[in-house]
């Protein structure tokens, strides 16, 4: 069996059709269909239905298709860990983020970072803290930003890059607007706008209420920041969100006011595998980050 064997098939797979799978890989139908007949007859099934022009799996041929990915992901790692150790600082970082940090604090760091290696690439991942723990578990990725930061596990190591609190987010008409402060208690009888179930930052606020005795009314649900700000700008609830995300960018016709009751800080850092030797760039970026991080709290002090 040859890795362009698979690659055909994949690609055939994919496009279910076997003259736009040649015309993507820049070569001869009548290539791409040999190279499939001799892949079939090596396993002795058929891997495709033929269907007129078009083709779709066998139930064997998805079972090698699901195969198929995850080797050629290993395959394709393989190949960047090496490209990574004859120049790490030319290589491509794997790296996996929660959307609550990708409006800002991501942003900043990959610019620092690129100014010193212009020449590192990323391929970003963004998912909530357990679909990344997850990824990094499965080798998905080696890498992560998460908040709130997890305990370490045998799998998983972590580090606390700073915290923050969260702040109130209200409409301008709402009756609180003009306090300077609020007890989130005073929320009790509002309707909430929150991440979606399986995102801390969910979680992180749920419990937050639980602490001064409420459990927080649910109308609306997103996984997407800018969606959660649009619908408390549009008066259809109200919100917690960590503050840099609400300074300077508060939307027009909402305010942000700090929580004195209960005081809610949410960790920002990293998750990194304890069970694999990380690239040479992802770990040029990880020694990076806390050199970085290491300086910005010595300056803030």
């Amino acid at each position: 069996m040859e890795i362009r064997q698979v690659k055909y098939f994949m690609e055939v797979a994919r496009q279910e059709h076997v003259t736009e799978a040649a015309f993507r890989l820049h070569v001869a139908q009548s290539a791409v269909s040999r190279q499939i007949a001799k892949l079939e007859d090596e396993l002795g099934v058929e891997l495709f239905l033929r269907e007129g022009r078009s083709v779709r799996l066998t139930h064997a041929g998805r079972i090698f298709y699901d195969h198929a990915v995850i080797a050629m992901e290993a395959m394709d790692k393989a190949v960047q860990v090496i490209e990574d150790y004859l120049n790490p600082e030319a290589g491509k970082i794997r790296l996996g983020f929660p959307n609550s940090l990708a409006t800002k604090t991501l942003p900043r760091v990959i610019s620092a970072f690129r100014n010193q290696y212009s020449d590192v690439g990323f391929d970003f991942k963004q998912g909530s803290n357990r679909e990344l723990r997850d990824r990094v578990e499965k080798g998905e990725i080696d890498l992560a930003f998460v908040s709130p930061v997890p305990e370490a596990t045998a799998e998983i190591d972590t580090h606390v890059f700073f915290s923050e609190h969260m702040r109130a987010l209200i409409p301008t008409h709402h009756r609180l607007a003009k306090q300077v402060s609020i007890n989130l208690r005073d929320l009790m009888d509002d309707q909430f706008v929150l991440f979606r179930t399986g995102y801390d930052m969910r979680a992180l606020v749920i419990d937050a209420c639980k602490q001064v005795n409420f459990e927080p009314a649910v109308a609306f649900e997103s996984e997407d920041i800018y969606t959660i700000k649009g619908l408390v700008e549009a008066g259809l609830g109200v919100s917690l969100l960590p503050e840099t995300l609400l300074i300077d960018q508060t939307p027009v016709g909402t305010v942000s006011i700090p929580v004195s009751v209960p005081r809610v800080t949410r960790t920002v850092g990293v998750i990194i595998t304890k069970s694999r030797t990380i690239p040479p760039s992802e770990k040029l970026f990880y020694e990076f980050l806390i050199k970085y991080y290491n300086r910005l709290n010595e300056f803030s002090l």
